[in-house]
């Protein structure tokens, strides 16, 4: 099956429409936008009117509905921006909202879905916790149930666009110890005893902003349990191979890119009287880089295919994570090493794939609790 099977006409509108999108509104100041560590907030309104957030929503809500290649396709030109920040940010939606319309009351997702989905209001996902890491299932902030409300406490790191969103799905232990005690709360911001931390600087998505969430005797109210009490942790983990899929399209995405500026620069960069790429080494080292992106987007359509066909795939999707992050991690690599000392520059390109895509083999699962469910699943 070629890469035209899985893409039908209705999906190429959507990467053209996308593609459009970051020509227009995020290239021209993407430069900009990494060195101030933030983007302005009117991208969301602008994202929306073009369609972008809706992709993948309810068409309830107006949404195109469930599409995994119709996510494919947009993910796949949004990381052309070059920057996994932006990228990031306004797609922390994808991650915050489906459990609101999933398994959020009617009256609360009246109320939250239609202004995140018009870029009026922001929603980001707050699972992680210091020390906690990839532990979901022994999360310690708490929510006890008193009368009308739950009163939470506990703090949360990590968390995507953390700083400037207004609705976060906070994961909250409400019963015993384990995966058994966990539900979801939707926390507003402004909500009493809920503050939100500095913004975090980190190694790479500088553009992105993320905080610390903190919880003193929050008293969030009962009608905003998402799903049933205890029942969090299945809703956390139904979103989880959708988001590992679309980290593996980043992953591929972020070589492919990589790779197309190695090619335009072997080609042009002159050394010793001729180009680079005339030299053999620096052509071989390109036939791997191009060898290894191709398979590993390969492999993550046909999961992808599958995921679409509403197999389970939790084994090959975790397969395809952890091989489109090796990809990337070994393609970034060497494109900075093609580039020599312009690859150590900041705004370079390559620069900055290389330093972004150093959290796609941490976040949504690490590389190693990718293998620790690879091995599960084998029957180890």
């Amino acid at each position: 099956m070629s890469t035209l099977d899985y893409f039908n006409d209705t999906h190429r509108m959507v990467r053209e429409t996308v593609k459009a999108f970051v020509e227009r509104e995020i290239r021209p100041h993407v430069d900009e936008w990494e060195e101030a560590g933030t983007f302005p907030r009117e991208l969301y309104v602008k994202a929306a009117q073009a369609g972008l957030l809706g992709i993948g929503a309810p068409e309830r809500w107006g949404g195109t509905g469930e599409d995994v290649f119709m996510k494919v396709a947009a993910c796949e030109e949004m990381v052309r921006c070059t920057s996994g920040g932006v990228g990031a940010s306004l797609g922390s939606l994808d991650i915050g909202l489906p459990p609101v319309w999933k398994w959020g009351s009617d009256a609360l997702q009246e109320r939250v879905v239609p202004a995140v989905l018009a870029g009026e209001k922001i929603s980001a996902l707050a699972i992680t916790e210091p020390g906690g890491g990839s532990d979901v299932a022994n999360l310690r902030t708490r929510a006890v149930k008193e009368g009308d409300h739950y009163r939470v406490n506990g703090s949360k790191t990590f968390i995507t666009s953390g700083v400037r969103a207004d609705y976060y799905t906070v994961a909250v232990r409400t019963g015993d110890a384990g995966f058994g005690g966990i539900s979801l709360l939707l926390v507003e911001k402004g909500t009493p005893g809920f503050t939100v931390g500095r913004q975090l600087k980190k190694m790479g998505w500088w553009a992105s902003d993320t905080a610390e969430l903190f919880f003193e005797d929050c008293q969030v109210p009962v009608e905003n349990l998402i799903g049933p009490e205890n029942g969090g942790f299945y809703c956390i983990m139904s979103n989880f191979q959708m988001e590992r899929l679309i980290l593996a399209v980043t992953a591929n995405m972020t070589a492919q890119v990589a790779l197309e500026e190695a090619l335009a620069y072997a080609r042009e960069r002159q050394a010793f009287g001729r180009p680079l790429a005339g030299f053999q080494v620096t052509r071989h080292k390109l036939a791997e880089m191009a060898t290894m992106v191709k398979a590993s987007t390969e492999f993550t359509y046909r999961v992808a295919a599958r995921i679409a066909a509403g197999e389970d795939c939790v084994l090959d999707v975790s397969m395809a994570k952890n091989q489109a992050t090796q990809c990337a991690d070994r393609v970034t690599w060497d494109a900075v090493q093609i580039f020599g000392g312009s690859g150590f520059m900041r705004g370079t390109v390559v620069e900055r794939l290389f330093r972004d895509n150093r959290i796609l083999s941490i976040g949504g699962g690490t590389y190693e609790i990718m293998n620790e469910i690879i091995a599960k699943r084998l029957g180890l």
